[in-house]
């Protein structure tokens, strides 16, 4: 009993426990539905956010990529609008260029046919008027010949009139001759010796007078001759001055050296006429090279580059330019110590570097004929020694004078009078107001404010006043040759010039990009023509072109 008691008890129990399980565990399912039913809730909300996110980051990266590619699309198309406008405007630029030339050529050959039709029309109207010359020569012919057979018959006639008259003349001196020899009483020998003693002495005051006249022509003649042989001798001795002015003679070890000179086919000679202006003379002198130039500076930088090229054995185009280049640097210097040696001979000092290297210039510069650095440091003692006379400032009288033409050594790169240039120089490096004033109007001395133009004036006319100090030859001959280099430099596509052979050949280095082989030609006759119209000149003048190309690539 107690057994099935216990059994049912325990039976209860666990009917009891399990019914009071069941409730929980049910609520609990309840919940984990609801939970999960939330969570799946939740789960698909989150999927439609990150869906419509995922869809509006699509969109986003599409209208992103969109927009990139019109971007890219409009870069492209502008870019192939500025190709494309930039091809039309290189054919519109080729197109107006071919046209101008073109526009040229047609004006030029209108020019040439305008000017043939001139010279044609000048031609017929000569001819017409050489015709009509020959026409009123003829009729004049006909009518002096009438007129000569007028005058012919009439001095016939007349012949015949004077015949008679001189019968006539001949019975009345006959008769006058014997009135005469019985009114003077006297004979016909006493007649003619007192007609002699009378001419006699007409004769000895005529010999005077004509002894006088032949001495002064004799005098005018010794003098025309004398002027002959001395402008004889002035030419004889105008070679040998040119010579020394415009030549310098640079020494070779052996008349070998000139074939290196030389250089296959010449290269190495034009090269260093190229590079210097100077022209190379190699002849048959023997152990020894001329260099001709007009232009001292270039002459002296030609002639240290030639003397380094010869004594390092090694001449080629390259080695020429390295020379060449040294050579300025070295001229740079030399100028520099002129003008302090200038500067000392003349006791001036506490000129500024770039004054002593314009004072070193004026070596190379010649007026008339006369170094104007020698001339200056004359001026300079010249104006000490006034100065102290007069009891003014010597040092500064001497540095007016040693500074009074440092405009010449510019004035053919600068516009103006070397007056002006050089008082403005003298500002620009601080020169006192009495140098200034010096430099400014020492040729114009009614406008100067202080004594020392006058004092430079005057020392400056007792240097140039020098016999044989100047000569007027030189500088016109070397304003023609400039002249030739401006003329030549003013066309377009010319790089260099230099007038050489004593300004009987001028030298043109072109551009080759822009000069090519047709312009070269025309650029010649265009300056040949330009220098016929616009300068004086003896003989002629030889207009050479040089168009090179050169190509430098380096192996590595």
């Amino acid at each position: 009993m107690n057994w099935l008691e216990l059994l049912l008890g325990l039976l209860i129990g666990l009917v009891v426990g399990a019914v009071i399980g069941f409730l929980p565990r049910q609520r609990r399912d309840k919940e984990i539905t609801a939970s999960a039913e939330r969570d799946a809730s939740e789960l698909r909300r989150r999927a439609q956010q990150d869906a419509e996110r995922t869809l509006e980051q699509a969109a986003n990266e599409k209208e992103r990529l969109l927009s990139s590619e019109r971007e890219r699309l409009k870069q492209e198309s502008e870019l192939a609008k500025a190709n494309l406008e930039q091809e039309l405007s290189l054919k519109r630029q080729t197109l107006e260029q071919e046209v101008s030339r073109l526009r040229e050529d047609v004006e030029r050959d209108q020019r040439f046919v305008a000017e043939a039709r001139n010279e044609i029309k000048r031609d017929r109207e000569k001819m017409e008027q050489l015709e009509e010359r020959l026409n009123r020569r003829g009729e004049q012919q006909d009518a002096r010949a009438n007129r000569l057979d007028e005058l012919e018959e009439r001095l016939n006639e007349r012949s015949e009139t004077l015949k008679t008259r001189e019968d006539e003349l001949g019975l009345k001196t006959a008769q006058v001759d014997e009135q005469l020899y019985s009114v003077a009483q006297l004979s016909r020998e006493q007649a003619s010796e007192m007609i002699m003693q009378r001419l006699d002495q007409e004769l000895e005051r005529e010999k005077a007078v004509r002894i006088r006249s032949e001495l002064d022509k004799a005098d005018a003649e010794a003098k025309r001759k004398s002027f002959n042989i001395i402008a004889q001798a002035i030419q004889r001795s105008a070679s040998e001055v040119s010579a020394a002015i415009s030549v310098s003679v640079v020494p070779i070890p052996s008349d070998a050296m000139k074939g290196r000179i030389i250089g296959r086919e010449g290269r190495n000679i034009r090269t260093f006429e190229a590079l210097t202006g100077v022209d190379l003379i190699i002849d048959d002198t023997p152990e020894a090279v001329l260099l001709s130039s007009f232009n001292p500076i270039r002459r002296e930088v030609a002639q240290l580059a030639l003397t380094e090229l010869v004594s390092d054995g090694r001449i080629h185009p390259s080695r020429i330019e390295e020379a060449v280049q040294k050579a300025q640097t070295d001229m740079q210097s030399y100028i520099r110590e002129k003008g302090e040696e200038a500067a000392l001979e003349a006791e001036v000092v506490g000129l500024k570097p770039g004054m002593l290297q314009l004072l070193g210039r004026m070596h190379f510069r010649t007026s008339y004929g006369q170094n104007i650095l020698k001339h200056s440091v004359q001026v300079a003692h010249m104006t000490g020694i006034i100065a102290a006379e007069l009891g003014l400032d010597e040092a500064m009288a001497r540095r007016a004078g040693l500074l009074h033409d440092i405009g010449k050594s510019i004035d053919r790169e600068i516009e103006g009078t070397h007056t002006e240039i050089g008082a403005n120089l003298a500002k620009r490096f601080g020169e006192p107001l009495e140098v200034v004033d010096a430099i400014a109007h020492h040729h114009e001395v009614e406008l100067s404010e202080t004594l020392f133009p006058v004092i430079v004036q005057a020392a400056d006319a007792i240097s140039a006043a020098r016999p044989g100090a100047r000569r007027e030859t030189l500088e016109s001959y070397l304003k023609r040759l400039e002249a030739l280099e401006t003329i030549a430099t003013s066309f377009p596509g010319v790089e260099k010039s230099y007038a050489i052979q004593a300004g009987r050949e001028i030298r043109i280095i072109v551009q080759p990009e822009k000069v090519d082989d047709a312009s070269a030609v025309l650029l010649a006759r265009d300056v040949a023509n330009r220098i016929e119209r616009d300068m004086e000149y003896p003989g002629q003048v030889q207009v050479t072109v040089v168009r090179e190309s050169r190509v430098v690539e380096y192996a590595r």
